[in-house]
């Protein structure tokens, strides 16, 4: 699939997006240093990547393990980019996931900890929160988190730094806020400060209630093609 995307129509909506994060930010008395922006780069070819990485942005998001496989040679020349995977991980599709990712946003299992951890590679790693009843949502329950996070802080090669979830899908930020917000007091009570929540149409109220990750990718990029 040839996708073309103008470098001025990106950077306009990269300084959109900064504008947002900004004022989020500053409602927030937060500093904007401390949110990081992840592009969300799923079902957008290498070329879209790179010319997102030209412009400055370094940190990116995918959701499938085998489509970002697949782009991934086009990408050596990235030095300084980060790729973390915020999508679901099988445990068995652990080693290829390790060797391409700097960070796993989705750990939902000690199965899955172990599986990363046997790959010897440093990693650093969220556990996603399943927050919501749908049964489309990945993640585990808030009353397993001491266990998971117990069992992954005995793993050499894993680093936890925080918490990650899906929210059930709104276009009222309102609806999603008490999602983030109960993100953020587990996050407290169990001492990780990254909290990996916010997408496009409600980042500002993820920024509000504590995001340090917000995971955009219509915003920037434009809607993705269903056929991609």
């Amino acid at each position: 699939m040839l996708f073309i995307l103008e470098e001025n129509v990106l950077r306009e909506r990269w300084a959109q997006v900064e504008e947002r994060i900004q004022a989020a930010a500053q409602r927030a008395g937060r500093a904007r240093e401390d949110i990081t922006l992840v592009a969300v780069t799923k079902k957008f070819p290498a070329d879209v990547m790179i010319e997102a990485y030209e412009l400055g942005m370094r940190c990116f998001g995918e959701n499938y393990v085998q489509e970002f496989e697949r782009k991934h040679p086009a990408l050596a020349s990235l030095k300084d980019a980060e790729f973390h995977l915020i999508g679901h991980l099988q445990s068995n599709k652990a080693r290829i996931a390790a060797d391409l990712f700097h960070a796993i946003q989705t750990v939902d299992s000690e199965k899955l900890a172990r599986r990363l951890d046997a790959c010897e590679k440093p990693l650093e790693v969220m556990i996603e929160v399943k927050l919501s009843h749908e049964d489309s949502k990945e993640g585990a329950a808030p009353e397993e988190l001491p266990a998971l996070i117990a069992a992954i802080r005995t793993c050499k090669n894993l680093n936890l730094t925080g918490l990650m979830t899906m929210p059930p899908w709104c276009e009222d930020p309102e609806v999603t806020r008490p999602y983030f917000r109960k993100l953020a007091a587990l996050g407290r009570e169990h001492g990780l400060p990254k909290l990996s929540m916010g997408m496009s149409h409600d980042l500002e109220a993820a920024i509000e209630e504590g995001s340090t990750h917000v995971r955009v990718g219509t915003a920037l990029f434009g809607p993705r093609k269903k056929d991609a």
